[in-house]
């Protein structure tokens, strides 16, 4: 195995295998999702004799390594996306300020932050309110995560596969031909990490070294707006509830494919490689082919939830 082979599996591996250490637990857990009809009242989702504290630690290594800012950004996102915090509800800083023990930078800050991602408006004389889903920018890797863990879930895992289905085939198309030996060496080297993975039975590291083929495959196609579109591949692959492909759990038939796609990409076969990639992911994570009717249909199995991005 490379050194760059070895130093990711044992990078992986540590990252994942201890606990959360001192101050690093969510401090502000949020409610879970039940899909149950919501109240429609204009009092705020964090008041109430059951308010989210009473559910810590569910996404406690969801916040690791992020402040306190981070750590609003996470709350206030997943309590809109999941629907706590409805279309047009309003935010006030103050309430917010009060309610999360942060101070008024904190919250101004955090506010701009989902204001980017499209998920608030903040406007004179009307204030910071909760925008409808035609407005979130879908496509940020943070929305994503948010609404994997929320009452959209299915509905996220059928659209990401069927995005996927779509841009990862051509990606590997165009990727034939941009004379990037180090690109194709890197995703060797993934392979080979899933291979040592698979034999461990190391989910962790086989998920890891997986997202980083797809991700930069899509980068390696030499497509300005496809390589847009690499962080929402690892996104796909690293959210709870990933797509339903040959990628969902380390099976023997995935790291065929996955060398298929090297292989055709060494050779110059840009055909062989859209073929090897449309392939590996229209296989069901049993290694057989599903029918194309059931291509892109979510599954019942978790995928690993990824480290977390700071804001």
């Amino acid at each position: 195995m490379t050194t760059l082979a070895h130093t990711m599996m044992t990078a992986a591996r540590s990252a994942e295998a201890g606990f959360a250490g001192p101050g690093e637990l969510d401090r502000y857990a949020y409610p879970e999702s039940s899909g149950a009809a919501r109240t429609t009242t204009n009092a705020p989702a964090w008041e109430g004799p059951e308010a989210d504290m009473s559910r810590v630690g569910r996404r406690a290594a969801g916040s690791r390594g992020r402040g306190l800012h981070g750590q609003l950004v996470q709350q206030l996102g997943q309590m809109i996306v999941s629907g706590d915090l409805g279309a047009d509800r309003p935010l006030v800083p103050e309430e917010i300020g009060q309610r999360f023990e942060v101070s008024r930078t904190v919250v101004r800050e955090s506010l701009r932050v989902l204001e980017a991602k499209g998920l608030v408006s903040a406007r004179p004389n009307v204030g910071t309110r909760v925008r409808p889903v035609s407005d979130w920018n879908l496509l940020d890797p943070d929305i994503i995560e948010w609404r994997a863990f929320g009452p959209q879930r299915e509905d996220q895992r059928r659209e990401l596969s069927e995005l996927r289905c779509t841009i990862e085939p051509l990606a590997a198309r165009l990727a034939v031909g941009q004379g990037r030996e180090e690109v194709q060496q890197r995703l060797a080297d993934m392979v080979e990490i899933m291979t040592h993975a698979l034999a461990q039975g190391d989910t962790i590291t086989f998920s890891r070294a997986d997202a980083e083929f797809h991700g930069l495959l899509v980068q390696s196609a030499g497509n300005r707006m496809l390589e847009h579109l690499a962080g929402i591949v690892s996104s796909a692959l690293q959210v709870s509830g990933g797509p339903a492909t040959g990628c969902e759990r380390p099976t023997e038939a995935s790291v065929a494919h996955h060398r298929r796609v090297v292989e055709a990409l060494g050779a110059g076969e840009a055909n062989a490689a859209e073929s090897a990639m449309r392939q590996l992911l229209s296989t069901g994570p049993d290694g057989e082919a599903r029918p194309a009717a059931q291509q892109g249909a979510p599954s019942g199995a978790d995928h690993v939830v990824p480290a977390p991005r700071e804001h």
